[in-house]
């Protein structure tokens, strides 16, 4: 795809060798089946009628798994990845439909990416996140009116890649720019060039941590409550500030605290505290080392045998690098608050019921994007891979 780089992915592929014959429910050509029926499905059935769909659907269907997605969903993913990652691989990919297990807003990047022949499906539209939920598009609008009335601030809008469609466009639109966890520092560096200030949007933690580990005080900081006039602060408080930090956060990272690294550290001496960058601040400098998703496995996997680490992030993910390295002590930083309940709500039942339908013809949950959004997203979204 012209402009975007190939991402490889290391992460083992599902293969289905001589499906068992599982009759799928008849379902007249191009009606769907209401998923209600599918509620009372036998668990004993779901994995077996979900090989079957799949092998029809050959070479027409590309499940993405997120990395944060559940165990029983995530193994008959196609790739596994973030959601840049996997909108990339989606869309270099021969299949016609592409089945997110995600969440709304990795739907709505893969079909800003995807090609023309392309549709993208959502299992459950249910499943959002709550941290892009909390940048509205109206606000942000109302924010930078709010600015420009402050006069040449010379502001430049980056957005994290867990925003919805929309913020991505506007980003575009006024100049911005998307980031990732793993690029956040050199997509700032790039705004600093072209601007006094950043208003970063939606993550916070995201942007505070990354400032600071650029060297930008915390005192240069100021936070945006979209609920407040001028987002909570004086204008000169928005005119000394060098980063403008939206008031969002992850309902996951954001439940980390200090005195889970400090409990960890006491019940296992020596071990290495490993954070995503959407945790809080007062964790992040807890910890041993920041990672993105994609940071935290290649750490972990690159680590010496009988090595331990206690991981801040999403506990299916941290899961499955336990079972994975067993020759590693690997924990959850705090075991009993971090599943991702949104993502969670894509489950075997909603896969079955989105692969059944593409069989009888039929697309559920479609997400598309307008072509307008579209095009000013991909602007904000070049500019990052730019970048690289």
């Amino acid at each position: 795809m012209a402009g975007f780089q190939h991402l490889s992915d290391s992460s083992p592929l599902i293969t289905i060798e001589q499906p068992p014959t599982i009759r799928i429910p008849e379902v007249e050509k191009g009606v769907g089946c209401d998923f209600d029926s599918y509620l009372l499905t036998p668990d004993n059935s779901l994995d077996d009628r979900i090989a079957e769909a799949k092998a029809r659907l050959i070479g027409d269907v590309v499940i993405l798994g997120h990395h944060y997605q559940r165990d029983e969903v995530i193994k008959f993913a196609d790739f596994r990845g973030d959601s840049l990652k996997l909108s990339q691989q989606a869309a270099e990919a021969d299949g016609r439909y592409i089945v997110f297990c995600g969440v709304h807003f990795m739907a709505e990047s893969a079909d800003i990416l995807r090609r023309s022949h392309q549709i993208v499906i959502l299992p459950d539209l249910n499943a959002g996140c709550s941290m892009a939920d909390m940048a509205d598009i109206g606000q942000v609008e109302a924010c930078w009116s709010e600015l420009e009335s402050l006069g040449d601030l010379k502001v430049v809008p980056v957005t994290y890649m867990n925003s919805t469609a929309a913020i991505k466009a506007f980003t575009g639109e006024h100049g911005g720019s998307v980031c990732t966890s793993s690029n956040a520092a050199a997509v700032m560096r790039w705004a600093f060039e072209r601007g006094e200030r950043v208003l970063f949007i939606p993550d916070e933690h995201l942007g505070r941590n990354t400032g600071f580990r650029m060297g930008i005080p915390l005192g240069q900081m100021v936070v945006w409550n979209p609920y407040e006039e001028m987002g909570g602060n004086s204008p000169e408080a928005v005119r000394r500030s060098r980063i403008i930090l939206w008031k969002g956060y992850c309902s996951v990272h954001q439940r980390f605290l200090p005195e889970h690294v400090a409990r960890v550290r006491r019940e296992h001496p020596g071990i290495r505290v490993i954070v995503h960058p959407e945790c809080r601040f007062e964790v992040a400098q807890a910890a041993d080392e920041i990672g993105s998703t994609e940071g935290i496995l290649k750490a972990v996997e690159a680590s010496r045998p009988g090595s331990q680490w206690a991981v801040g992030t999403e506990v299916h993910l941290v899961n499955r690098l336990s079972k994975t390295l067993r020759d590693r002590t690997i924990v959850s930083l705090d075991p009993n608050v971090c599943v991702c309940s949104t993502m969670f709500r894509i489950s075997p039942r909603h896969l079955l019921w989105a692969l059944e339908n593409l069989v009888a013809g039929n697309v559920v949950n479609r997400v598309s994007v307008d072509d307008r959004t579209r095009h000013f997203a991909r602007v904000a979204l070049e500019r990052m891979l730019s970048l690289r």
